[in-house]
């Protein structure tokens, strides 16, 4: 069996996508101009991300047994991730998100979770062999919170460095999140409802960060959409903010699990690169993501990028 580099445990949704001019109000019915769906879920676009850039990955997820479920399954085969541990429940259907997305890239979004929350211990048991000898594991909070903690911890205790990105985010976290985490990667929203601070620029995510970090996590990095993102470690306890290049975004969506699945590639694939400059480099690369519609529609491989990123 091929060791995977990077373990994602996580979610996987089917991404129900309405472009419109604007967002509507509350009670209001609007035209939308187009409609798709894709394949979304924040743990299964990290894992594709961080595939499409060259890591060996494995997927631990949980779909229905409806057709969604078995779409799914075949667009992670087309995307190189096995499905050893892919399971399908008859108990909920595939996981799914309602998404709208305005002229400017703006987006609302409704995620029903379904089969995701059935993803237990038992699957991350049979998986257990996966997980101790990956490079990173990265986990997410669409999957029941329990289970995020189980396999962060599993793959700390067998010495796997532990991304955890905390969204869609909860207020009262526990707290092991934060000492199981050698890094933990938030947008401002989540930082916001995580620490009760507005990040709304660098110098308020700077100070996320450091409460970040007092709570038990070895790394934490705010990412601020148009504006890069900020670093506080435990190593360099002064917050770095990391720039972005500007550029005019067509949809948003699925721009951070870009970030956090081309970091996880960095981090399995060059332990030795500057943390800033891995961030640049995601950075660039979740900047890509945002010049097409669609979240893994948007994702760029490798083969696309400029090849000094690797």
């Amino acid at each position: 069996m091929v060791v995977a580099e990077v373990v994602v445990v996580g979610s996987c949704m089917t991404d129900l996508v309405s472009l419109t001019t604007r967002l509507p109000k509350a009670g209001e019915t609007i035209h939308g101009h187009k409609f798709f769906s894709g394949f979304g879920g924040k743990g299964a676009n990290q894992c594709v991300q961080a595939a499409r850039l060259g890591a060996k990955t494995s997927m631990i997820c949980k779909v229905g047994k409806d057709s969604f479920g078995n779409d799914y399954i075949e667009n992670l085969k087309k995307n190189g991730i096995p499905t050893d541990f892919v399971s399908q429940t008859e108990d909920a259907a595939t996981g799914a998100a309602s998404i709208m997305v305005n002229s400017e890239g703006e987006n609302f979004i409704v995620i029903v979770a379904g089969a995701n929350l059935l993803l237990n211990s038992g699957d991350l048991k049979k998986a257990a062999h996966v997980i101790s000898e990956a490079k990173v594991m990265v986990c997410q909070l669409e999957v029941t919170p329990a289970i995020s903690l189980e396999a962060l911890k599993m793959a700390h205790t067998s010495g796997v460095k532990t991304l955890f990105n905390p969204a869609p985010a909860i207020a009262d976290l526990d707290p092991q999140f934060y000492t199981f985490s050698d890094i933990i990667c938030c947008n401002e929203s989540e930082a916001e409802i995580l620490t009760g601070i507005a990040a709304c620029n660098a110098g308020d995510a700077g100070q996320v960060g450091l409460k970040l970090l007092e709570r038990g996590c070895r790394t934490a990095i705010v990412t601020l959409g148009p504006e890069g993102c900020v670093i506080v470690s435990k190593e360099e306890p002064a917050p770095h903010h990391v720039p972005v290049t500007k550029t005019t975004a067509v949809d948003t969506t699925g721009a951070g699990d870009s970030f956090v699945g081309a970091l996880a590639f960095y981090l399995a694939h060059y332990p030795s690169l500057p943390l800033h400059e891995m961030l640049r480099r995601s950075n660039f690369i979740a900047s890509i993501s945002t010049q097409t519609t669609g979240t893994q529609t948007s994702f760029p491989y490798r083969k696309d990028l400029p090849q000094s990123l690797f």
